[in-house]
């Protein structure tokens, strides 16, 4: 399926990277400075006869061309891991993120797709699919760790903005995971004080079913946790019945943080 997208056409130009962006930014601020008080001593001092001038402050904003809005949940995964093979390539495109698309969202919002992931700082879900204001839900649990808040903020996603994707992500090196491997084996419940107990006792159930199989055993539990998450929410009184009755689809993936890419269960 081709998706149009929202963003700038750059021609005859490569994409600069938005990895790149902060590194340039603070130049290219001063460079458009410049620019702007040349134009404004430009338009003030009029323009050839017959000749009408646009000032730059009417060209700044213009909103591009919005992709055309997904039917369901097949076609709205189609759209993030397009945008994670572009994150992937080191080829994002140039996100609309500027004033006309803010002013365009702060009066309503139609995301196409509502993301759990966790909250290592590696994992940026808008970023890794190349995402921008506007297009998704996105709510993080350390290791996607279900609470009555992540489970209703999912729900709000799902059922009162309509997203027809629901996706559980699960990803490399899973620090929660690791960290709950680490308790169960020391035989302690956490080590730490406040809430992480919480934690290793949402997570422990997945450490456990992946206990004396082969492989890694942080990325068999990481694995293992996304399908119990899966699980879970599928016994939501809102997300199942949405599910059964084919106006959402439910995945699971995995991150890997070595090469960028989102892979779907």
């Amino acid at each position: 399926m081709s998706i149009t997208s929202r963003r700038r056409p750059v021609a005859a130009a490569p994409v600069t990277s938005r990895r790149r962006f902060l590194t340039t930014a603070l130049h290219t601020t001063l460079v458009a400075g410049a620019g702007a008080a040349t134009l404004t001593a430009c338009a003030k001092s009029g323009t050839t006869s017959g000749t009408t001038s646009t000032p730059a402050a009417q060209t700044i904003g213009t909103n591009p061309p919005s992709p055309p809005p997904v039917v369901d949940g097949n076609q709205a995964l189609q759209r993030l891991l397009e945008g994670n093979a572009r994150f992937v390539a080191d080829r994002e495109e140039d996100l609309d993120e500027g004033i006309a698309r803010r002013v365009a969202v702060s009066k309503g919002q139609t995301p196409f797709a509502t993301v759990i992931g966790c909250v290592d700082s590696r994992v940026p879900i808008e970023l890794i699919f190349d995402q921008g204001l506007g297009d998704l839900v996105v709510v993080r649990s350390a290791g996607e760790a279900l609470d009555h808040s992540v489970t209703g903020s999912l729900e709000f996603g799902v059922a009162e903005l309509h997203t027809p994707l629901l996706m559980v992500l699960g990803h490399q090196r899973c620090g929660a995971i690791t960290a709950t491997i680490k308790a169960l084996d020391s035989g302690q419940r956490t080590a730490e004080a406040g809430e992480m107990g919480y934690l290793v006792d949402s997570l422990a159930p997945a450490v456990r079913q992946v206990a004396g199989k082969p492989g890694d055993r942080v990325t068999n539990a990481v694995h293992a946790n996304v399908d119990l998450t899966l699980a879970r929410l599928r016994q939501s009184s809102v997300i199942g019945p949405l599910e059964k009755a084919g106006k959402l689809k439910l995945v699971g993936a995995y991150y890997e943080l070595d090469t960028g890419k989102v892979i779907v269960s």
